[in-house]
């Protein structure tokens, strides 16, 4: 039985699948790129090691053995697959899974994710949409984007993206573009709540003293109240740059001038040591993407 160290120089089979191709040393030795006397030396080793003649040498070049021409085509297929095996491993693109959340992956990643194409036409981008706190080795993650406060942990690197910036959000069909509510007005329109309970701070920077009582609806993340407000539900809170765009279509409007600062910046992190390079193009890209937002306003 033949084993893998019994299988001949791999130097061997490549002289001796070209100059079957070639019926010639002279020949392969141009396709290969060395010298005539080293093709015919490796496979003469060949043929040694085989205990076989493979060519018969004639005064015009080479023909096959029996023996010869029956190795020559299973060893030929065998290149062919090595060669196709390699160009498909060289055109496999670069994996990476990005853990997001919900809201950030509907209402800032998703848009977006034609210009990232663009830009990085070789990365297949795994998205993964959770609220929850990620482990990087155990789930699989190259790269998550968090909201929160640093640090996150040694073994982390860290890029800010977006600070928190909280504002308040409406349809226009609730409130005229650029006509700021009252506490009076606002008390007759209903609050979105998600799950980051960001209204009573709201209003006192807003408001201050002014008691407000209006209606609530309660929901679990923040795209879903947001979805709410686009519908003309009510007022939501969110942060800026994920209703950037809405703001710019004019599908939402603001109808409170306040801000709020909440301190919990949505940060890119990736592992320290380890991270692979695509998933530092992705991280790069999104800062990119960040930098030219927050510059624009």
């Amino acid at each position: 039985m033949t084993s893998e160290a019994n299988l001949p120089s791999l130097n061997g089979l490549r002289a001796f699948s070209a100059a079957g191709r070639h019926l010639s040393f002279r020949a392969a030795a141009e396709e290969l790129g060395v010298t005539q006397g080293a093709v015919a030396q490796h496979v003469r080793g060949l043929e040694e090691h085989l205990g076989l003649r493979l060519f018969l040498r004639e005064p015009r070049g080479l023909s096959f053995t029996e023996e010869g021409r029956a190795y020559h085509a299973p060893v030929s297929r065998a290149f062919s697959q090595l060669v196709d095996a390699i160009g498909a491993l060289m055109d496999t693109p670069s994996r990476v899974t990005i853990s997001v959340t919900p809201t950030f992956a509907s209402k800032w990643l998703i848009p977006r994710l034609a210009e990232f194409t663009e830009a990085h036409p070789g990365i297949d981008l795994r998205i993964t949409a959770t609220e929850r706190v990620m482990s990087f080795h155990a789930d699989g993650i190259d790269l998550a984007v968090r909201q929160g406060r640093p640090p996150f942990g040694a073994s982390l690197r860290a890029e800010l993206l977006f600070p928190q910036e909280i504002i308040a959000v409406c349809s226009p069909h609730l409130v005229a573009p650029d006509a700021y509510v009252d506490a009076a007005a606002l008390s007759r329109l209903t609050l979105l709540h998600d799950a980051h309970n960001l209204w009573p701070q709201f209003l006192e920077i807003a408001f201050k003293d002014v008691p407000i009582a209006p209606r609530s609806l309660h929901f679990s993340q923040t795209t879903l109240s947001l979805d709410a407000a686009l519908a003309g539900q009510g007022v939501a809170l969110a942060s800026r740059f994920l209703v950037q765009r809405d703001l710019d279509a004019r599908r939402l409007v603001l109808p409170i001038g306040a801000a709020l600062d909440g301190g919990q910046g949505f940060y890119a992190l990736l592992p320290r040591q380890g991270a692979s390079e695509a998933a530092i193009w992705v991280t790069e890209w999104l800062q990119s993407m960040a930098r030219e937002e927050v510059r624009k306003g």
